[in-house]
């Protein structure tokens, strides 16, 4: 990757997921923890609930993500819009590019011969169990990265293309008559070498997101069987309920394309943790194959083999398992059939004694 690709319009953008019920969030203003849900006028559900909560929660406690009224959550959307984000993200690249285009006056095979937008997203789950997705937004050259993109070509109008794919795009679950977008929350910064967002900070929020995976909803780290006794499993209600959702829906033919029961251990989500467009930088096959050269000790650029200089030195430590003696049993039983008297080292050693 040049280094010039960092002076390329690049913005950082969080989607998030809609609303599927109330649940206990931890609010902060200007460093101060606020109340969960403090509502002077809240109505009880008709499971009995009240639908507020004053507790200012901390940032270990357990009730996190858990809805206020469980009776209340909707599960099956839950599950459903993890289980259909990745087409939702598919369907938001293609209409970011095609607004893009619009707003400067050209086509999309036009754009393509101009300019590059390239990607590279990770997703992040929710304490309430549904994914975000988290996407850096570059504007490249017709070359990929190592070309600069056009004067015309930037962040603002990146960031207008974004907003507008994010409102507009949605996916269908035609089986059940329903229909699932970006939740209203949208975050668009812009990524600078000094300003409030910088590169290194990016880096810092993806490895954040990179360790922390679906256990953080309660849920296991393993598949779940459909013969599991899911009341049996040691997780939160939360969890076991949205599994519990995954593994009704999954027996549904018509959602079998969705492999709900697969991926119920991940509340439905099966997509990868990261992705990115193909030539947004080097390739995963690239690394591998630079590994396995350094392990083979040649160089990537010659194929020679790599020299050590000439105070260098090697510790070679091999081990190799070669056997062990016979046992005493195995030593009688050796003497009897060769004929030859058999010596007990035990006695032997005494008689030196």
């Amino acid at each position: 990757m040049p280094e010039t690709v960092s002076s390329h319009p690049c913005l950082f953008v969080t989607l998030t997921a809609p609303s599927f019920g109330a649940v206990h969030v931890r609010r902060e203003k200007n460093g101060k923890v606020l109340p969960c849900h403090a509502r002077r006028d809240a109505h009880t559900c008709p499971h009995g609930h009240v639908m507020s909560c004053t507790d200012r929660h901390s940032t270990d406690d357990p009730r996190l993500g858990e809805p206020l009224c469980p009776d209340c959550y909707d599960y099956d959307g839950s599950v459903l819009f993890n289980a259909t984000s990745s087409e939702l993200w598919r369907r938001f690249t293609l209409a970011l590019r095609r607004r893009f285009a619009r707003l400067h006056g050209l086509t999309v095979k036009a754009l393509h011969e101009q300019v590059m937008v390239s990607f590279a997203k990770v997703a992040e789950y929710q304490r309430r169990g549904v994914v975000h997705f988290h996407a850096v937004i570059r504007l490249d050259g017709p070359d990929g990265p190592a070309s600069p993109p056009p004067a015309w070509a930037d962040a603002d109008t990146l960031a207008l293309a974004v907003q507008h794919a994010a409102a507009v795009v949605t996916t269908e679950v035609k089986a059940l008559n329903r229909t699932f977008r970006w939740g209203t929350q949208l975050d668009v910064r812009r990524i600078t070498l000094d300003g409030d967002l910088t590169d290194q900070a990016v880096a810092a929020y993806i490895a954040k997101y990179a360790t922390k995976a679906a256990e953080c909803v309660g849920t296991l780290d393993r598949r779940i069987q459909p013969l599991d006794n899911l009341d049996a499993l040691p997780i939160r209600d939360h969890a076991r309920r949205l599994i519990a959702a995954c593994m009704r829906l999954g027996d549904d033919p018509d959602l079998a394309d969705l492999r709900l029961t697969q991926w119920a251990h991940m509340l439905g989500f099966r997509g990868h943790f990261s992705t990115k467009s193909r030539r947004y930088s080097t390739t995963l096959g690239a690394l591998r194959a630079a590994r396995e050269e350094h392990m083979r000790g040649t160089d990537i650029a010659t194929g020679r083999l790599l020299l050590f200089e000439e105070d260098t030195v090697l510790v070679v430590a091999h081990w190799q398992y070669a056997g062990q003696g016979l046992s005493l049993g195995e030593q009688m039983l050796a003497s009897a059939l060769t004929g030859t008297p058999f010596i007990n080292p035990a006695r032997s050693e005494a008689s030196h004694e």
